[in-house]
């Protein structure tokens, strides 16, 4: 993503934590963990455009309508323990952790997290280059020696075209980079994924999904400002979302979602040079664009990852706003 883009989703951060502890009367109370990445929301959000203020605020609170109504434990605790609200910093989602905010009674030992996206879906940036090995890191599966001798004379290339102009070539002067990089990277990538799936029957789609979706469960909080409307999403893949707090259950039940088993089918997207789609069964379909990971040519390439569909039975709200 671009800096703006970054500082902007860091700024929607900010304003569905304050939206949250919003939600809350003074007499219960709402405590806001001071942190580095507090601050730095804190800040993005604050040198933001009133009009962009307006709009993140707008959005962050449809969203807090939406996550009260299911999740009982926010406005009605078992207890007197305050409700903890904090930022994640960006080094749990590489870890493993995609939630942004994370919300909490430690009391109750209750807890729920959110996914922030400001007018985007990705779910991932992930590399690929000489030397990463995406399948120990996304799936505890190690690439094959084919796959890197596959991929070893693109990154080559690369790294001798960087230093013959001693790091100043621009993408925008490689010639015909789709065909000599973008679509060979890609057809070694489904290659790899191809002789995994065969080894491992039935651990690959399943340890993908979670790869993408992160370890815990969570709200996935989507503004759109052109459309004025927040889309939630509950990935409630582990069944802790939507628990009952006492007496009081949420206005509906979220499901519990099934992973994958079997890729369907991994090809390139229709008319796409840079793009492929890997169906599941379960109903998932992910999107995975690759691109140069900077306007100067690097020795690496990266992906833009987007979950294109999901399970029938996933809970999914749009809130106007």
């Amino acid at each position: 993503m671009s800096g703006m883009q970054t500082k902007n989703g860091k700024a929607f951060e900010y304003a569905c934590l304050k939206s949250l502890q919003a939600l809350l009367p003074a007499a219960q109370g709402a405590q806001i963990k001071e942190t580095a990445q507090l601050e730095t929301a804190r800040r993005s959000f604050h040198t933001a455009p009133a009009s962009l203020r307006d709009k993140l605020e707008k959005a962050a609170s449809a969203a807090a309508r939406v996550i009260a109504r299911l999740e009982p434990q926010i406005e009605f605790p078992g207890s007197s323990a305050p409700l903890c609200l904090s930022l994640q910093s960006d080094a749990r989602g590489q870890g493993g952790d995609v939630r942004d905010v994370i919300c909490s009674r430690a009391q109750n030992e209750w807890e729920i997290g959110f996914s922030c996206k400001h007018n985007h879906h990705a779910v991932k940036h992930s590399r690929l280059s000489a030397k990463i090995d995406f399948g120990a890191a996304w799936f505890g599966l190690p690439c094959s020696r084919e796959y890197f001798g596959a991929i070893a004379p693109l990154f080559d290339e690369l790294q001798a075209i960087r230093e013959s102009s001693n790091a100043a070539a621009l993408w925008s002067s490689v010639e015909r980079k789709n065909e000599r990089f973008y679509m060979p990277a890609l057809r070694a990538f489904m290659d790899e994924l191809a002789r995994l799936d065969a080894a491992n029957p039935g651990a690959v789609p399943e340890r993908l999904i979670r790869y993408l979706v992160g370890k815990n469960d969570f709200y996935k909080i989507i503004a759109d400002d052109s459309r004025r409307t927040t889309r939630i999403e509950a990935v409630n893949i582990s069944g802790t979302l939507n628990r009952p707090a006492g007496g009081r259950h949420s206005i509906a039940n979220v499901a519990r979602l099934k992973l994958p088993t079997q890729f369907h089918d991994v090809s390139f997207k229709a008319n796409s040079e840079t793009t492929i789609a890997l169906v599941c069964d379960e109903g998932w379909s992910v999107s995975m664009r690759i691109h140069s990971a900077s306007s100067r040519v690097e020795p690496s390439l990266k992906f833009d990852v987007n979950l294109i569909s999901l399970p029938n039975t996933i809970h999914a709200q749009v809130e106007p706003w």
